[in-house]
């Protein structure tokens, strides 16, 4: 499927370095529609947890991804028809998320989802491989990083502000994990794109990624 003339805004990186709030806000910005591909795979793994099922069990998880129901709205995301915004976030999905991300079943599905989605209209997506895989002619790439120990601090303040107790060399951990996990993956590994920009937002608030980002497309234009 040619993508190349999308009008699409591809926003890639590692987990914790803030591509979901960033994306809403270009979208946000620029009057585009925001597309949550993390959100996607957090449902997809909800509904393994909750068939009860084994990734090596192929025949169930084929069954269960022919049957699969995802729907996004308004920033919501729902499993056939269930709002699971706040159930995709649990401790256990997170968990589960990475192995069932990196299964080529289900980012088959899913890709094939986002692609027909991004087909009309004006998007912002974020990812781990939407510039490399999902849309590789959109019109403007970024691959978005941070220091692991900047990105589990967010991570940190952020379930503080949810009344949780974590632990920041825990959430550090989980961290580094994860882009083990991402970026050795058979399907669809975390890189960066040869023709995306690269940010490290490190040091930068919100609101400063944000603009650089607006301004970067304004430049593709």
């Amino acid at each position: 499927m040619s993508t190349a003339a999308l009008p699409l805004i591809a926003i890639d990186g590692p987990s914790g370095v803030g591509k979901s709030t960033t994306a809403k806000r270009v979208a946000t910005r620029l009057g585009w529609q925001y597309l949550d591909t993390g959100a996607m795979y957090r449902a997809a793994a909800l509904a393994v947890r909750r068939a009860g099922i084994e990734l090596s069990d192929r025949g169930a998880l084929e069954h269960l991804l022919a049957s699969l129901d995802l729907a996004q709205e308004q920033g919501r995301m729902f499993l056939a028809g269930e709002d699971v915004s706040e159930a995709i976030r649990s401790p256990e999905v997170t968990l589960l998320v990475t192995p069932v991300s990196a299964d080529a079943r289900v980012r088959e599905l899913l890709v094939d989802q986002q692609r027909r989605i991004g087909a009309s209209g004006r998007w912002v997506v974020d990812g781990r491989d939407i510039g490399t895989v999902v849309f590789t002619g959109a019109c403007c790439k970024i691959f978005l990083t941070a220091s692991p120990e900047a990105r589990a601090q967010r991570r940190f303040l952020e379930l503080q502000a949810k009344g949780q107790t974590p632990d920041f060399e825990a959430v550090l951990a989980d961290l580094q994990r994860r882009d083990s996990a991402d970026s050795t993956r058979a399907a669809s590994p975390l890189r960066k794109a040869d023709d995306a920009t690269e940010l490290d937002s490190s040091i930068l608030n919100i609101d400063q990624v944000v603009e650089w980002i607006v301004q970067r497309h304004a430049a593709h234009v």
